[in-house]
């Protein structure tokens, strides 16, 4: 269960005020109906975890445990420069005219793969031999995130103040990523 906890907070945290939140908030708003675009997110989120969880399987059998910590480690780090670096603006997919479903599918696949997220999972998935719960945490993380843009996205922004929270949450994961790869060092 540790595996499925540390995946969904790492993501949740990780994924608020990001590009993906900000995309599916754009989707609802564009379609006017949520329902094709969760279903969109929901798939295109499940099949990011399950590759992530895939490559870090694989991982774990090739690297020493101080190696997989230093991994570990750097994921949050690179996660948390993240969160605090400029960021291109999200392309809105206003010119995709394949329908709610696949625009959001597709453009979330797209936005996601190969993202901070997409990288803590790989992290996260190489420490445990739970990859099953790895994926879980990280779907239902991804969801937590996104699912409040997409439903509320007009009170989003008014209510929830997004700079502070992806700088604290950036802090926070720059901090345990530099504690964790001191540790892998032996430093402390």
């Amino acid at each position: 269960m540790d595996a499925f906890f540390t995946s969904l907070f790492a993501l949740a945290l990780a994924e608020f005020g990001d590009r993906p939140q900000i995309l599916c908030a754009a989707l609802a708003m564009r379609y006017g109906r949520p329902s094709p675009v969760i279903f969109g997110l929901a798939a295109a989120t499940f099949c990011n975890c399950v590759i992530s969880a895939i490559a870090g399987s694989a991982i774990h059998r090739w690297i020493s445990e101080d190696a997989l910590q230093l991994f570990y480690a750097l994921s949050l780090i690179f996660a948390g420069f993240g969160m605090v670096a400029w960021r291109r603006p999200v392309d809105l997919l206003e010119k995709w005219r394949l329908g709610p479903f696949w625009t959001s599918f597709l453009g979330l696949f797209i936005l996601q793969f190969g993202d901070k997220g997409q990288f803590i999972l790989v992290a996260t998935a190489a420490r445990t031999d739970m990859a099953a719960f790895v994926t879980a945490g990280g779907w239902f993380g991804v969801m937590i995130a996104c699912l409040p843009a997409i439903l509320f996205y007009r009170q989003l922004t008014d209510t929830i103040p997004m700079a502070p929270v992806r700088y604290v949450g950036g802090a926070a994961f720059l901090l345990v990523g530099a504690v964790l790869a001191l540790g892998a060092w032996g430093i402390i």
